[in-house]
Formats: C-alpha cells, structure tokens, sequence
C-alpha cells in the first residue's frame, strides 16, 4: 500500500513508513533519547529529499516530545527555570540554522552540508561515548567505581563565569553564559539536521554541570519540544519542506514504537545501554562515511536555481 507525499513529490510505502517509525520509536523507547538523529539520515537513504527529511523530521520530534514533557511534569521532574534559559539559547541558535540551511539550499549545497556534519557528529559524539563506556566497563571490572567522584565543593571554571543563577530544582548555582550556549549550538544543530540534540544536551548537562538524571531528561524534552516546534514553523514558512502526511505516519509508527521500548529499557544493564548507544551512533556516522565514497548511479543532474523556477 503506497501513498504520494505532496511535498516529497514522491510515492512511499505506507508500511514502510509505519514500520521504520516504529523501530526508531523503539529505539527511543529503549534508550530514553530522541529518534530524530537516526529518523532522519533513514529517510534519506530512502530518497526523501534532505531538506524534506530534516524539516518533516523536526515536526515529528516535536509531536513525539509533547507526551514526555506532560509526564514529566506530572512528576515534577522538570525544571522550567532551567528549561527557559535553554529554550532561550535553543531559539536563538534554531533561526541561525534555519537561515544557514535555507542559503545551503540555495548554493546546492545542502546534501553535502548535511553528509559532512553526520560524519563528524557521530564520530566524536559516538567515539566518545564509546570510550566512556569501555572506559566505565573496565573499572567495573576491576572492582573500582564507574566514574571518579569530583571532590564537594569543587566545581569547572565555566560553571564561575559572570550571570550566575541558581535553579532550585536541578540543584545548580551557575553561569547562564555556558548553559546558554550549549543551547544555541544544540538549537543550530537541531534546525539544520533535524534533530532534537537530547543525545548531546542530556551527558552534557550530566556530565559537565553535575544536574541530577531525574530532572535532567524531562528538562531537556522541554527545550527539545519548543525549539523543534520553532524549527518546524520556520521551516515551513520560509522553504514549505514539511510534509505533513508524511510527519502524520512516523508519528503514529514512533508513538507506538517507544511503548514497547520504554518496557524493554526496564530489562537492559545500564553498562549494555551506554556501549548499545555508543555503536549505534557510530554506525549511522559510518553510513554517512561510506555514502561519500560511493559513487552515484547518476553522476550528472541539472537543477534548476530557486531564483529560476
């Protein structure tokens, strides 16, 4: 059974769609990230335009990220203060990228813009997540704790910088100036390859500013719902890439996908998810890596400048 996406201009298979949604939900589910940074590359090496994949994509992680949110505020696991300076410096750096991928699209340039930056992405992201994992497994092995404790009452230079503010609920007293600009550079990455950056934004504010896991996930689906919310309007208003239907089915195949992850995840060690993560991430970035290499079944094209048309 197929379907013809208006915006895709092209014909996919219902199944298909239901099915590749479903399994990134899962993986979702499973590993309590956001599926946009597997989602998306999938459907372009399914022919769905880059910039169609990534603007429809953002829409889907948008819709996806509204039920997280609402339980996690039931749960009063969210901290909105901390969530506002996030969500500020999420916008800012979402219409930055917005315009960065509207003039990549303009040059031709954007299937190339979107390849380079999975490459790299991945692999640094990936490799250091793999690294931390086997670094924590081979501690664990020995008898030593996964991690080396930080001594109270020491805390990075970043965390000194001027603007300090405390957030109650994530127990933090910092600098917004850093937190801020995670926030921009993940709100860039976000717009530009429709992603919601919860797999950087989570171990980064673990990691680097000691903000309890608990508030830490539904924080981060805040500032995830409202910047890929922004990405989506913008998208759609100044290069009409969103495809609506095509949004509509990974929806549903996402939404259905994560409830059964969400129960696998409660039978998964913890040492298993951070390697599972880890190559999983890697492998996408290698994908990307061999599709450079390879060369295309049509070496000449012409297009047709927007300017033109």
């Amino acid at each position: 059974m197929q379907i013809y996406l208006p915006i895709a201009e092209l014909p996919i298979s219902i199944l298909m769609v239901l099915g590749l949604s479903g399994a990134v939900g899962f993986i979702s589910g499973l590993f309590g990230v956001g599926g946009g940074f597997l989602l998306t590359p999938l459907l372009i090496f399914l022919d769905i335009p880059p910039a169609v994949a990534v603007a429809t994509v953002a829409a889907q992680v948008a819709g996806s990220s509204m039920t997280g949110v609402l339980a996690y505020w039931r749960r009063k696991a969210l901290d909105l203060k901390l969530g506002s300076v996030l969500v500020g410096g999420g916008i800012i750096g979402t219409i930055f990228g917005v315009l960065f991928f509207n003039s990549m699209r303009r040059l031709g340039q954007l299937d190339l813009v979107i390849t380079l930056s999975y490459v790299t992405l991945f692999t640094i992201i990936g490799g250091l997540m793999l690294y931390d994992a086997l670094r924590a497994a081979l501690r664990a092995k020995a008898g030593k704790p996964a991690r080396l404790r930080r001594r109270a009452g020491t805390h990075p230079q970043w965390m000194k910088l001027p603007w300090r503010m405390r957030f109650h609920s994530s127990q933090l007293y910092a600098s917004v100036i850093p937190i801020a600009a995670l926030a921009i550079v993940i709100g860039f990455i976000g717009a530009v390859l429709g992603v919601g950056g919860g797999f950087i934004l989570v171990p980064a504010l673990i990691y680097f500013f000691r903000i309890p896991p608990a508030v830490v996930v539904g924080t981060s689906l805040f500032q995830i719902l409202v910047t890929m919310t922004g990405a989506t309007m913008l998208h759609a208003l100044t290069n009409q890439s969103v495809d609506l239907i095509l949004a509509a089915l990974l929806l549903v195949g996402g939404v259905i996908g994560a409830q059964f992850g969400g129960r696998a995840a409660r039978n998964l060690n913890v040492d298993s998810f951070r390697l599972l993560l880890a190559l999983l991430i890697l492998s996408v970035g290698l994908r990307f890596a061999i599709e450079l290499f390879i060369p295309p079944s049509d070496p000449f094209s012409v297009v047709l400048p927007e300017s033109a048309r």
